[in-house]
């Protein structure tokens, strides 16, 4: 399994970026995928996730009308656009899957940084 992010970048508050996850070493379209993030000094915590055809989604509460999740199961990739940007976004964005035998799956992860 390799998971590679992309997409981090320094931006101002109420600015866009949109992150990508470049996925391959199992079935992509057969796995539901997830976003998470981790700032610093705090726990890592779960973003978004969206189904293996890409019908449902989920969003943490801190981030629902303002971030989409979304795959595009020919290129086995992942995106999340980000809105709105607020400087308590600042983390390291990371894609993720959980995926038999091996669990939870973990990418790099890409640094978002909000800031004026």
């Amino acid at each position: 399994v390799q998971l590679v992010e992309s997409g981090g970048d320094l931006v101002k508050p109420g600015g866009s970026l949109r992150l990508s996850c470049a996925a391959s070493g199992f079935t992509f379209s057969s796995a539901a995928m997830s976003w998470y993030r981790q700032a610093p000094g705090k726990e890592r915590e779960l973003v978004a996730d969206i189904t293996s055809g890409g019908g449902i989604t989920n969003y943490a509460g801190f981030v629902k009308g303002r971030f989409a999740i979304s795959r595009d199961n020919v290129k086995n990739m992942v995106y999340l656009q980000m809105n709105s940007l607020r400087p308590d976004d600042t983390a390291v964005y990371y894609c993720s899957l959980d995926i038999a035998p091996w669990g939870r799956q973990w990418g790099q992860g890409t640094q978002v940084t909000v800031s004026s």
